[in-house]
């Protein structure tokens, strides 16, 4: 998603010698309207141009030709486009660290008193990420068990938050889905099932879980998949079914089609897990994913292919680690990955959004604190807490508290956390109001 501006055009009325001094009134009364017409019609169109926008760097344009503008004026601009004024033109500090936010919850209701909703009210959450099943509860029942449920449950979150929440899920299809059968949802088909078919059965399923999702009020679904089947094998990607294919060109064309999809019942797409996780030979959930010696530039293809569509979509980094890339920190953590490689190189200046942050490859190698700093300074705009692997209900004031600490330290600049809520208020003014 590209920044866009609209160009006014300025009305200059030149005065001859004879008009009288009311027709000089008259006439700036006319140019003042006329100019304000012009701005009211520019922000209308922003969230169409938005998506038109071109997502590739053009050939020899500087880095800052596609690269974010952080300034109070580009956030009023982004936030004056909602005639509900839930957007803030001059949003607090508290309430642009709450937007980097999306964590998941424990409850098939969400009661006054809960913690979730003191996070909505008060932490200003950005986005909740609902689950069918607790693991570290090791059962059933955590935030869905049928249709109206989850209506209700959405509903009454949404109500309770002064911006728009984003409502999250991993609904991928096959084995990796939260709204099953015996829930009273429709299966979908895997990622592998769909990409043996035709680009076109993949849009149809795409649609149709768009539709399901946007049925119950979820409107971000963590898919497509976009790793290349590199690794039959893979314990978290290829054993699971989760690519379309072995073959980049394939898995653009489906994954594509599947967030086209997504798009048509006005739910965004998610495309994960950049730079690429195909080739691993270890899941990210349990610990440290090197893939230095199997990973290869084809598995780029994929994204770079996505990102030029006109779509709704956000990328979510995977927690891998790659020498290559960068000697010191997995990809979630890496400034050279996110900024240098995705934004800057493929020029793409969307919203980012990390994997998992409880998941044991950051988790067992890093405090919060050092986690938190080290992926927002390598340009993530949105920190994921499942809130599913451990569970933390206050997990939101402690983040909160730390991102704000940081920036009272200037360890994070305050323009990095506008351009993050910049990019996060352009993906939901594009949500069906």
């Amino acid at each position: 998603m590209n920044d866009t501006g609209a160009e006014q055009d300025m009305f200059l009325f030149s005065a001859g010698s004879g008009l009288s001094a009311l027709w000089c009134s008259v006439r700036r009364t006319v140019a003042a309207v006329l100019a304000v017409l012009v701005a009211v019609a520019a922000v209308l169109a922003g969230p169409a141009c938005v998506w038109a926008q071109p997502l590739s760097k053009p050939e020899g344009a500087p880095v800052s030709s596609v690269s974010s503008v952080s300034s109070s004026a580009s956030i009023a601009s982004v936030a004056s486009g909602s005639p509900s004024q839930a957007f803030n033109a001059k949003p607090t500090l508290q309430e642009m660290l709450g937007q980097m936010l999306l964590v998941g919850f424990r409850g098939l209701e969400a009661g006054e008193d809960s913690a979730i909703m003191r996070d909505v009210r008060r932490y200003h959450l950005g986005g909740v990420l609902l689950f069918d099943y607790d693991v570290a509860l090791k059962s059933r029942g955590r935030n869905i068990a049928s249709p109206e449920q989850v209506r209700s449950l959405v509903s009454s979150l949404q109500a309770a938050a002064r911006v728009p929440l984003f409502v999250a899920i991993d609904q991928e299809g096959g084995r990796v889905a939260r709204l099953k059968p015996e829930y009273g949802f429709a299966a979908s088909p895997s990622a592998a099932q769909l990409g043996n078919g035709t680009v076109e059965d993949t849009r149809r399923a795409g649609e149709a879980v768009g539709r399901m999702l946007a049925d119950v009020g979820v409107n971000w679904n963590y898919a497509p998949v976009l790793d290349v089947n590199v690794n039959p094998d893979s314990p978290a990607i290829g054993r699971l079914g989760r690519s379309f294919s072995a073959d980049p060109v394939t898995v653009a064309a489906h994954g594509r089609a599947f967030a086209e999809g997504l798009n048509a019942h006005g739910v965004i797409a998610c495309l994960k897990h950049f730079p690429g996780h195909g080739s691993a030979g270890a899941d990210s959930h349990l610990g440290v994913t090197d893939v230095t010696g199997t990973w290869s530039q084809r598995e780029l293809v994929p994204f770079e292919t996505v990102l030029r569509a006109p779509l709704q979509r956000a990328v979510m980094t995977g927690h891998l680690f790659n020498a290559r890339l960068d000697p010191e920190y997995p990809a979630t953590l890496s400034r050279s990955t996110i900024t240098g490689l995705l934004r800057e190189r493929m020029g793409y200046d969307g919203v980012v959004i990390t994997d998992d942050m409880q998941m044991r490859a950051i988790a067992d190698e890093y405090g919060l604190e050092e986690a938190v700093e080290r992926a927002v300074a390598a340009g993530a705009d949105i920190l994921l807490f499942g809130n599913n692997l451990a569970y933390d209900e206050d997990i939101v004031p402690k983040v909160v508290r730390i991102l704000a600490r940081l920036v009272e330290d200037n360890r994070i600049p305050r323009t990095r956390v506008e351009r993050s809520y910049r990019r996060v208020m352009e993906l939901k003014r594009a949500l069906p109001r």
